[in-house]
């Protein structure tokens, strides 16, 4: 858009105008008309052309849908016009009554925002060319014969008009005459408008009066016919004869098409109240005239009501050996949740009609929960559907809109069974813990239903009306957070719990799948690109801190860009990426190993934590030094695990006679426990025997095994607790290679979550109290 005007210096010399955009009409030099405005520019326009000069340029859009043109919706030649009335109406609406002056070519749009105007320059409506008289007056009989024809079937004509039309002999003003009280399109106005030559002018008028005529002799025809095939007393029957004899003109027949829909909502197979009331609507769509919008919205009812597969199932049968073959070849590791799964299947083989089996995968982001829902439903050799749930707070968007309203349509479970194109879909419900609810309801009661096996057997959609039943289907749902779960909707499900992957898992998943898959993605091959095992272990441990696996494999898409790149510019001919080269491949270090005490100290211990991207195993210092028993804690130390630090203090100050400490010790010596890592926040109880075994070394001066790795909770008594997130702590020091760990003797049983590799490299020590600590982790 060109910028603002900065004066009114090309207004005052006559060739910038404000102007109103016409939707439908055009105004020729002379002609008077009124037209009605009610856009806000246009009528900005036509108030400031009357205070400043009284003048608008008028010009056609192109497009009469358009509601805000720019200068390509308009067409380039206009009408300078003179405001002779402006009368204001309610609902702002201004009607306005102006007089052509002459005809004018815009050069440039300006669109200031609140009104439109235009620069155009003046040109002559007539070109000044001499015609031929003889070849003017031919095309005058036959403009004049024509305008006969058109005012026969136009009653309203006055005779007066028609009289001076016959009379005129200039062709000018016969044109004017003519052109200005017949009703022709727009676009055949314009093009009028644009010529200059008056015989062009007569001839291009002569044509578009012709096919009015035509136009308007079929309608009577139309008309006659109908009025001969009825009686005038059967109005309706009128009504659809008249829309029978337009059909036939128009060469269309929806007699076929009727009677195909009808046979189809008869072979439908459903309840007979559900049949009835498409039938009823069948009658209304019959009873409508086909352009109209009411039988539009039934159409469309009718046809997505249809197209949905009533009664339609799978007939593949569940096999476990393939079932289990599909998850094991899909999904490293996951051992508790694919038996879950696979009783889950072993259900369904054994009782396909069963109810109520809805699970709930939950965990971190990024460790296959998708996939997982993915892979049971190619074992269950049913059809697959994911509907995302993250963001959504309309209930409609699950129910659907009512067909009433415009733009209607399904809501999400009826279009996913509609894409499925069976009754009985593995339907995946995505990030059901990201529902929101707002003014326009709540979409997590809306779930309620679905996933209620005693009502969603009648599911009842607000877009189709009539019940559909989604027993047969099976639901499963994903989600990172259950607490933000509505406690009724998470009633229905059955949890299963995904843990974060741990290293030894990360390298296996990195191996077998993520590698393969995008040295295929990237167009490379096999004995192109080549990850050693080493090089594997450092991305996941220097590049990556997460629960599952996709930065992992962004950072393993990264090498095959690169590699693909040298191979393709011919540098290379096969890749191997060896694990001292991969800061050339990925840049530097992400992150560093985790900290760890690699000898024999006093007051360092090395602890157990659990995070959300898995375990990892973390030092705890303490310092005693002379002063007056103050306790200092530092490491940004959770409330939960300062509550420890004191228990601990007291513990020790309990059993001092047994290590030789100093009763006094609380009095004169200064005590500061500190957890390294500062500005990462650390919380919760399993760190209550690592303090202790540390304050007791840093008072008694005995040095703690740098080999041994230690989490549980205490109590005032010395008894250890048991912890959670075994797998991922035990993992973590098995990588750093810590040879000895202590877990309360309470987690025993837990073990079994270990992994193999874990289990057989590590001396696990079960400590019931504090003494089997200390007498383990001490020198």
């Amino acid at each position: 858009m060109e910028q603002t005007m900065k004066s009114n210096k090309n207004t005052e010399n006559g060739n910038v105008f404000f102007t109103v955009a016409m939707r439908g009409l055009v105004a020729f030099p002379k002609m008077i008309m009124h037209f009605d405005v009610s856009r806000d520019k246009t009528i900005a326009a036509v108030e400031k052309a009357i205070k400043s000069n009284g003048k608008l340029f008028l010009v056609a859009q192109r497009d009469a849908t358009v509601e805000n043109p720019v200068a390509s919706d308009l067409y380039t030649v206009g009408v300078v016009a003179e405001i002779k009335q402006v009368l204001r109406l309610p609902d702002n609406v201004m009607k306005v009554l102006v007089e052509g002056v002459y005809k004018a070519n815009l050069l440039r749009l300006i669109d200031e925002g609140d009104v439109l105007r235009s620069e155009v320059k003046r040109v002559p409506a007539y070109s000044r060319t001499k015609y031929d008289e003889i070849e003017a007056q031919a095309l005058m009989r036959t403009l004049k014969k024509e305008f006969e024809s058109y005012s026969s079937f136009s009653p309203r004509m006055p005779n007066e008009l028609i009289s001076t039309v016959v009379s005129l002999e200039n062709p000018q003003k016969l044109f004017e005459a003519i052109a200005f009280n017949c009703a022709l399109n727009y676009r055949d106005k314009q093009a009028l408008l644009e010529e200059t030559n008056v015989l062009g002018k007569l001839s291009m008028l002569i044509d578009f009066l012709a096919a009015e005529v035509e136009i308007l002799r079929l309608e009577n025809q139309i008309n006659e016919q109908t009025r001969n095939n009825i009686d005038k007393g059967q109005k309706e029957y009128y009504l659809r004869e008249q829309l029978r004899i337009i059909q036939e003109q128009l060469g269309e027949d929806e007699g076929e098409e009727n009677a195909a829909l009808f046979e189809k909502i008869m072979e439908l197979k459903i309840d007979e109240k559900s049949r009835d009331r498409l039938i009823k609507e069948f009658e209304r769509l019959n009873r409508l005239p086909s352009s109209s919008q009411e039988a539009f919205v039934i159409r469309n009812y009718l046809d997505t009501v249809l197209e949905l597969p009533w009664g339609k199932y799978t007939a593949a049968k569940v096999t476990m050996e393939k079932a289990s073959a599909i998850l094991e070849d899909e999904h490293y590791g996951l051992k508790r949740v694919k038996e879950r799964i696979l009783e889950f299947l072993a259900v369904h083989t054994l009782n396909p009609d069963i109810k109520g089996q809805i699970i709930c995968l939950a965990g971190p982001p990024g460790i296959g929960k998708t996939s997982i829902a993915r892979s049971i439903a190619k074992a269950m050799c049913r059809k697959y559907v994911r509907v995302s749930l993250g963001g959504v707070r309309d209930e409609a968007d699950i129910r659907g809109h009512r067909k009433t309203y415009v733009g209607a349509m399904p809501g999400r479970i009826i279009d996913a069974i509609k894409q499925a194109g069976t009754s009985d879909p593995m339907i995946l419900f995505d990030e059901i813990d990201k529902l929101c609810s707002d003014a326009k309801g709540d979409p997590s009661s809306a779930m309620l239903e679905v996933l209620d096996s005693e009502q969603n057997s009648t599911f009842r959609d607000h877009f189709i009306e009539v019940p559909f039943d989604l027993s047969k289907a099976v639901f499963i749902t994903t989600a990172n957070n259950v607490g933000n779960i509505p406690a009724p909707l998470l009633d229905r499900m059955e949890l299963i719990e995904l843990p974060s992957y741990t290293a030894e898992e990360k390298f296996h998943i990195a191996k077998e799948h993520l590698i393969p898959k995008q040295i295929k993605e990237h167009g490379l091959k096999g004995t192109q690109l080549k990850f050693q095992d080493d090089a594997i272990n450092d991305i996941i441990a220097y590049y990556t801190r997460e629960a599952g696996v996709r930065t992992l494999e962004r950072y393993i898409a990264s090498v095959c860009r690169k590699a693909a790149k040298k191979i393709a510019d011919g540098d290379a001919k096969r890749l191997t990426v060896k694990a001292k080269e991969l800061e050339s491949w990925l840049g530097v270090y992400k992150y560093t190993r985790d900290l760890i005490s690699d000898k024999d100290q006093v007051g360092v211990v090395n602890g157990l934590a659990w995070t959300p991207v898995g375990g990892t195993v973390m030092p705890l210092e303490v310092l005693a030094l002379d002063g007056s028993g103050s306790i200092e804690i530092t490491g940004s130390l959770g409330d939960v695990m300062k509550e420890s630090a004191r228990i601990a203090v007291t513990y020790v100050r309990s059993v001092a006679d047994k290590y030789g400490i100093d009763k006094e010790f609380f009095k004169n010596k200064d005590m500061h426990i500190h957890a390294p890592e500062g500005a990462v926040p650390k919380d919760g109880p399993s760190a209550g025997v690592t303090i202790t075994t540390a304050i007791v070394s840093a008072l008694t001066g005995r040095k703690v095994r740098s080999d041994v790795a230690m989490t549980g909770e205490i109590t005032l008594h010395g008894k250890v607790l048991p912890i959670g997130g075994l797998r991922e702590k035990t993992m973590a020091a098995f990588k750093l290679g810590i040879k000895t760990v202590i877990i309360p003797v309470d987690n025993k049983p837990d073990l079994e979550e270990v992994d193999d590799a874990v289990k057989n490299n590590i001396e696990f020590v079960f400590a019931d109290n504090l003494t089997d600590v200390l007498d383990t982790a001490l020198l």
